[in-house]
């Protein structure tokens, strides 16, 4: 083999070749600087030019890239990222194996998808088991992939309901000394999930869904007495409850529930020493069946690029 070559791939469409890199030039030469070769792109044809090695490299990423894009998803400037990373890696994974599970598929919405191998497996253990814990730092997709996951189930008629919980630290749950109604009360410490909700769903089966009950949202206090049944819960915040909360929640789950259970035990806010539910369950419950924990890392956020750099450096700041 040479230590030089010029590759050339032709596709259809220039509109068909633009979407396999998101559309932005800048992607191109971000893939020039990665590999040190030279890109060239005209009407519907890529060219590689440089050590074969490299050019061999950046088809590969190419024929990832496309086979993500038959597939019925769509490539965003981070996922082009992320598949570069992965075929400069000769990671075993690639985006096509990672994009292997898709969630949601609504009309003018993006399917929802692993961003690295781990998330992968969340899903998977979504699909499996009873509670699933999933664990990590800001950023990872914890919460993020728990409501796909639980409004997929509520689509395919799985469930008949899903909740989605925190518990209200800031107002030590004492919310009948807010103004308004209990989803003015609530609203605020449940705003990322209603975020996930409407970047997921159409706002017109969102409200509906809502208003009906079908998506319930409430405060942590407000599981107690209740059983469970038919419907997927999603605690967030866990590292916020007590141990008395986290054993009342773990003990709701009725027949044909499941749960999700998100926090970062690094971000406890409880005050006064007060011991962490999610701590506890994590020690308690391993080892027990359909119970599942996923346990997310740095490497894994998959926000701006420099919230991973952000979360870096203060791990490093706090153990130096």
């Amino acid at each position: 083999m040479s230590d030089w070559s010029v590759l050339k791939l032709d596709y259809e469409t220039p509109h068909f070749l633009l979407s396999l890199y998101a559309g932005n030039e800048k992607n191109l030469r971000i893939l020039e600087e990665k590999l040190n070769i030279q890109v060239i792109t005209r009407d519907g044809w890529i060219s590689f030019k440089g050590a074969e090695e490299k050019s061999l490299t950046a088809q590969r990423l190419f024929e990832d890239l496309e086979k993500v894009i038959r597939g019925g998803s769509s490539i965003s400037d981070q996922e082009f990222h992320k598949a570069l990373d992965l075929v400069c890696s000769q990671s075993t994974n690639s985006l096509t194996h990672l994009s292997s599970i898709q969630l949601l598929a609504n009309a003018g919405k993006k399917t929802v998808v692993a961003k690295s191998a781990r998330q992968l497996d969340y899903i998977k253990s979504m699909q499996m088991n009873d509670i699933v814990f999933g664990l990590g730092p800001a950023g990872t997709g914890k919460t993020y992939l728990a409501v796909a996951m639980a409004l997929t189930k509520l689509k395919n008629k799985e469930i008949n309901k899903v909740i989605l919980t925190r518990p209200a630290v800031e107002a030590g749950e004492a919310l009948g000394f807010l103004p308004g109604d209990l989803q003015e009360k609530i609203s605020p410490y449940l705003r990322p999930l209603y975020d996930a909700i409407s970047d997921m769903l159409l706002p017109s089966d969102a409200q509906k869904w809502m208003e009906d009950g079908t998506i319930e949202i409430a405060p942590l206090a407000y599981m107690r007495g209740r059983t469970l049944s038919r419907a997927c819960v999603i605690l967030d915040e866990a590292q916020n409850t007590t141990c008395e909360q986290m054993f009342m929640f773990l003990t709701r789950l009725g027949d044909g529930g499941q749960y999700f259970i998100t926090g970062d035990t690094s971000q406890i806010d409880l005050k006064g020493g007060v011991p962490s539910g999610l701590v506890e369950a994590e020690k308690a419950l391993q080892g027990t069946r359909g119970i599942a924990f996923t346990k997310f890392e740095a490497e894994d956020v998959v926000r701006h690029p420099v919230v991973q750099r952000i979360i870096n450096a203060y791990q490093h700041h706090r153990s130096s």
